[in-house]
């Protein structure tokens, strides 16, 4: 960590020359509208003689709010400034995470939090558990807050500058996040949810099956390279050793999500997941064209164009998109049609995985 008085060394800080730091150029986009417009203020040479020569001169009062007003507002960025970037450098190393009681006394590993709007702390490393009677909240302010129902039980496990991972155990979470796309995420013992900047919804069960809905924006599901994007109004269900299955809407057919289901999930031959698949497809709506676009490297191989017909009669193709291309799997056709279907660009999800190491799921 560089010393404490470099944060002080900037050039562009006192006469503008040098590199602006980002933050600085935040606070003066931030700050610019209280700019004054008008003359500075002319101060005399000796200013205790101009003072004691106009005692009942009120243009003399005025200067002196006008400096003081200037003085404390250059004293306020600098603060702020000096602020934001000791916090930065505290981030980079690992940050705690603020618990505030809501109900019961949720505990952070033996310690309980018991009064009435208390807080806490929660480290890298330490699990935060709530009973029947408990709940929580835990905030970062530039990441965002996460709200921990009854009866959930997680761990932070990784907590810096450029990403945060928890760890949910069972139980339920409700996450509001601010952060850039991909630097919130949270382990299942099924799946790992990645935040494209999103509030959601995510559920583990005591087998470690796991639930996901999305309020606003959009959330990827990931294991061993089997991917699921649920925008908002789906739902993402996953199972332990499958992982993620097909997303769906929550007002999509009955029949069609129970056969969704069974077509993720249940141990069936071919000949019955096909089954299942063409249920999927006669009730599918054009509203479930994000359910169809899974299914294209879902099904099998034999299956895939039966899914390009039903897709492409509701979301035609783009140009370039062929039958035969996505019969082979071809990931560019793919990333080509999602960008159709008028959810977020697939790219931010490509750019994120380029940097992400293989999934590590925790063990129950």
């Amino acid at each position: 960590m560089n010393n404490r008085r470099d944060v002080v060394k900037n050039d562009y800080l006192w006469d503008g020359s040098g590199e602006p730091d980002a933050e600085i150029l935040r606070l003066e986009r931030a700050l610019g509208k209280f700019r004054h417009g008008g003359r500075p203020p002319e101060l005399p040479e000796d200013l205790a003689a101009a003072h004691r020569g106009s005692k009942n001169d009120l243009r003399g009062a005025q200067l002196w709010f006008q400096f003081a007003a200037v003085a404390a507002s250059v004293l306020l960025v600098f603060s702020i400034w000096i602020g934001l970037r000791l916090r930065s450098e505290s981030v980079a190393t690992g940050s705690d995470w603020g618990v505030q009681q809501v109900a019961g006394a949720p505990r952070i590993g033996t310690q309980a939090i018991r009064g009435m709007g208390e807080k806490g702390a929660l480290r890298v490393g330490q699990t935060l558990e709530t009973d029947r009677e408990s709940r929580a909240s835990i905030a970062v302010s530039d990441i965002g807050q996460v709200d921990i129902d009854p009866d959930t039980r997680l761990r932070l496990a990784e907590s810096h500058s450029s990403r945060t991972r928890l760890q949910l155990e069972r139980g339920t979470i409700h996450a509001m996040i601010w952060a850039p796309p991909g630097e919130f995420l949270v382990d299942t013992p099924s799946a790992l949810a990645v935040d494209l900047g999103c509030a959601y919804t995510l559920q583990v069960d005591d087998s470690g099956a796991g639930l996901l809905r999305t309020r606003m924006g959009w959330v990827g599901f990931r294991l061993n390279g089997r991917d699921a994007f649920i925008p908002a109004g789906a739902v993402g269900e996953t199972r332990p050793g499958i992982g993620p299955g097909t997303p769906y809407f929550e007002d999509a057919p009955a029949q069609l999500r129970e056969a969704l289901r069974e077509f993720d999930f249940a141990k069936l031959g071919d000949a019955e997941r096909t089954a299942e698949l063409t249920i999927v497809l006669t009730k599918a709506r054009k509203a479930d064209a994000l359910t169809l676009w899974h299914l294209l490297s879902g099904a099998s191989l034999a299956d895939r164009g039966k899914v390009f017909d039903t897709l492409n009669a509701s979301v035609p193709a783009p140009s370039g998109v062929t039958r035969e291309g996505i019969e082979r799997g071809d990931q560019v056709m793919l990333d080509a049609w999602w960008n159709e279907l008028g959810y977020d660009d697939i790219s931010v999800w490509r750019k994120w995985e380029k940097t992400e190491p293989p999934v590590r799921l925790h063990p129950r």
